[in-house]
């Protein structure tokens, strides 16, 4: 069993190993320096007055995600490199390598952590140097700031070119579309433009009006020959009694109704145009009443010669068949012109559905690239006036809640913490060595013990007793062994307190 006294034997082992132990690891702790930490607290607010102002009318792209992504981008391998060059952690003399284990050194000690709660980001750095630490913090606050706008500029910038080249490609591709139209529309008159229903429905109302016009043409050409027939039963010339005994009304009522007719056209003009039908129909019956005056004109110049009719219903008839001749004549050319429409519009029947299809398709292709022109054209106008408001104002608020400062004592370990430490560790060592020379050496210092190592019965012991020269050597012992012990605790203290003294707070 190791018990105290059994230690004791080994007291200077045990003040040795401390003594050791202390002064390693005072030569040790000298080449130790103490590592500062510097720290930036930075807000983004994305939530700022004019991006509920600007939501309809200009193009905000999601800053919070970008924010979030140049919070990634922040630490990365140019960003370093630039540091590296400007805080001067390498100089011009160092090879490749120890560049390399410098930038992946500060990747490793650069923190950016984020809240998450907002956009609240925490930039910490720790060196040995504390100048060098608070510069790197704020070099690192100084590119989040920056970067933010340069690479909000530059994707605005980016996003309107390739929406100009966009519009460019459209534009063309509206122009062709425009001129594929019109070029079919030229090539099909008369048949795009409408739909079934609409062409059918014409072809219909023109069906119709031939088949009015042939009834209206059937009715005045037997008319016509009622006429021709009551004409040919009719004597031209009267009795020569008829004659002396008629009075000379005829000429006087050609007259008046020759009048009255060029009254009504003369009030018919000033109510239509020329082209009115009551219009052309009483200047018809006017040169047929002229040309009715003008032959019986001649006829009473030839009256010697007894040529002329001078039956008044001879003459009549033969006035109301010259106007059922006009009539007629210009019943078949209307009904010429209805049938060669008629005649076209079928023709055109047949390719109807097809021209339908392919109009269809031109417009609909036409239509797709007009929407996506106006869109590509309404985008730009709203990229640029995104670019004007970044340029005016900022959407994304970079607020520094605590600029780059060191904090005033080193993080942990310090050197104090490790001097402390070390004290310690050397006092404990000394007497685990102690306790540990025991196991390698053991004695027996009681009955007990005797008993148990002996595994026999202890019939007795001898107590030792010490004279006066033995027991001032045993003084002299204690002394020597509080002496060392104490110069220890003493000399550890003080160093614990150079170590303070001279520490950089």
């Amino acid at each position: 069993m190791i018990r105290a006294n059994g230690a004791w034997r080994f007291r200077w082992i045990g003040v040795g190993v401390a003594w050791s132990v202390a002064l390693l690891s005072a030569a040790g702790l000298q080449f130790f320096k103490d590592r500062y930490e510097a720290s930036a607290k930075v807000h983004v607010n994305t939530q700022t007055v004019l991006k509920p102002l600007m939501a309809q009318l200009a193009v905000q792209p999601d800053i919070d995600q970008q924010v979030r992504m140049l919070a990634r981008t922040l630490i990365s391998r140019p960003r370093i490199e630039h540091l590296i060059d400007t805080l001067d952690f390498a100089s011009e003399s160092d090879g490749p390598r120890v560049r390399e284990r410098i930038v992946n050194d500060l990747v490793t000690a650069i923190k950016l952590e984020g809240s998450t709660t907002g956009n609240l980001y925490t930039i910490s750095y720790r060196d040995r140097d504390p100048v060098r630490a608070r510069r790197l913090v704020e070099t690192l606050v100084n590119l989040f700031v920056e970067s933010s706008a340069v690479s909000k500029r530059r994707d605005s910038e980016r996003a309107r070119e390739f929406i100009d080249e966009q519009i460019v490609e459209n534009e063309k591709k509206l122009t062709e579309a425009e001129s594929r139209l019109k070029d079919f529309k030229l090539k099909n008159f008369g048949v795009s433009g409408a739909t079934n229903q609409d062409f059918f429905a014409r072809m219909a109302t023109i069906s119709d009006e031939v088949n009015r016009l042939r009834l209206e043409l059937s009715a005045a050409e037997q008319a016509r020959d009622a006429l021709r027939r009551e004409l040919s039963s009719e004597a031209p010339q009267l009795p020569v009694e008829a004659l002396q005994s008629r009075a000379p009304a005829a000429p006087g009522e050609l007259e008046t109704r020759l009048e009255a007719q060029r009254r009504l056209l003369d009030d018919l003009l000033r109510r239509f145009t020329d082209v009115h039908p009551d219009v052309i129909a009483a200047r018809r019956n006017i040169a047929l009443m002229e040309r009715q005056r003008k032959e019986e004109a001649e006829a009473a110049r030839a009256g010697a010669s007894g040529m002329a009719p001078t039956n008044p219903v001879f003459q009549q008839l033969r006035v109301q068949l010259a106007q059922s001749e006009a009539q007629v004549a210009s019943l078949r050319s209307q009904l010429g012109v209805q049938q060669g429409r008629l005649d076209q519009v079928r023709g055109q029947a047949s390719k109807m559905p097809q021209v339908e299809a392919e109009l269809a398709q031109l417009n609909r292709d036409y239509d797709v690239i007009r929407r996506n022109y106006q869109q590509l054209v309404e985008r730009r106008e709203a990229a640029s006036l995104g670019i004007k408001l970044d340029d005016s104002a900022q959407l994304a608020d970079f607020r520094i809640i605590e600029p780059a400062m060191v904090a005033p004592k080193p993080v942990f370990p310090s050197k104090t913490i490790l001097a402390i430490a070390a004290v310690v560790t050397s006092l404990a060592a000394g007497v685990a060595a102690a306790f540990a020379m025991t196991l390698f050496f053991p004695a027996v210092f009681d009955e007990k013990q005797l008993q148990e190592v002996a595994k026999r019965p202890v019939i007795g012991s001898v107590s030792v007793v010490r004279d006066d020269a033995g027991r001032r050597a045993l003084k002299w012992q204690l002394a020597q062994f509080g002496g060392m012990t104490g110069l220890l605790m003493l000399i550890s203290a003080a160093w614990v307190a150079w170590v303070v003294v001279n520490s950089r707070i």
